[in-house]
């Protein structure tokens, strides 16, 4: 049974799981936890009653980063051998096919500001702070920040935040494009579970093959981003829900349509 991360479904929303990190003070990301997440990404993926899911801290902290303590003496040897593990364990959360939320509260600061970039949608306490500290420990991000951070907010920008490891707070933070929706904090768990919940009896396939054909295209040139997209586009017309979502279209105007998720 896993110790820190466990998959839980909201109440109120039985189709949106909540992967809930829960290693106190501060959810520092040790290699426990990393793997821990790798399974729980897993396991949210592999659930078809899970329309989408949000990843929580809880209350007081999203995640703190890396533990350093557990870092500090390893050698290069070590970290070639951990941080592909690392990679893999994130990498996990991003390729669930299914809608991800972040749900921020206090500090996602290094590996848990690159755990909320595994998200698809982030939304943030009004007091929250987010950051890249690596460069202030004499190393860079290595889960994903040199990378992912900037195919969302932008060469320069990132640049800036990973140079100088500095924190931004919630308004900087949308105003960028780090987050896209700031709250009082003790709204930040509801309303991501309200916007993952959105994505609940939708056409499953389609929202699967919308993740991957975005998020691989980001990854490749337009030519090949644009065959992934017809590939995808041509394949759901072999779905039960585009017979569905067209016949409802024809018969009873936009919007209507009761999809099965086949």
């Amino acid at each position: 049974m896993p110790e820190f991360v466990r998959v839980e479904k909201d109440p109120t929303h039985p189709a949106v799981a909540v992967v809930r990190l829960d290693r106190p003070k501060m959810n520092a990301l040790n290699a426990q936890v990393q793997r821990e997440i790798g399974a729980a990404a897993e396991e949210v993926a592999a659930d078809g009653s899970v329309a989408a899911a949000v990843l929580y801290g809880g209350e007081r902290v999203f995640a703190a980063g890396a533990d350093v303590k557990e870092m500090a003496d390893m050698s290069f040897a070590d970290m070639s051998a951990h941080s592909r593990v690392l990679q893999d364990c994130f990498t996990a959360v991003a390729r669930v096919p299914k809608p991800v939320v972040a749900a921020i509260t206090g500090y996602a600061l290094g590996g848990g500001c690159e755990l909320a970039l595994c998200a698809d949608f982030r939304v943030a306490a009004e007091d929250a702070k987010l950051g890249q500290p690596e460069i202030q420990l004499g190393i860079i991000p290595g889960a994903g920040g040199t990378q992912r951070l900037p195919r969302l907010i932008g060469p320069a920008r990132a640049k800036d935040l990973v140079f100088t490891g500095r924190h931004v707070g919630a308004d900087e933070a949308e105003r960028i494009g780090l987050v896209d929706k700031v709250v009082p904090a003790d709204q930040v768990y509801s309303a991501a579970v309200e916007m993952a919940a959105r994505y609940a009896g939708g056409p499953a396939v389609a929202l699967r093959a919308a993740k991957e054909a975005i998020d691989r295209g980001l990854e490749t040139d337009l030519d090949t981003g644009l065959e992934i997209e017809r590939g995808w586009f041509a394949g759901l017309f072999g779905t039960e829900d585009q017979k569905a979502g067209m016949r409802s279209f024809v018969e009873q105007g936009p919007g209507k349509a009761e999809f099965t998720g086949r």
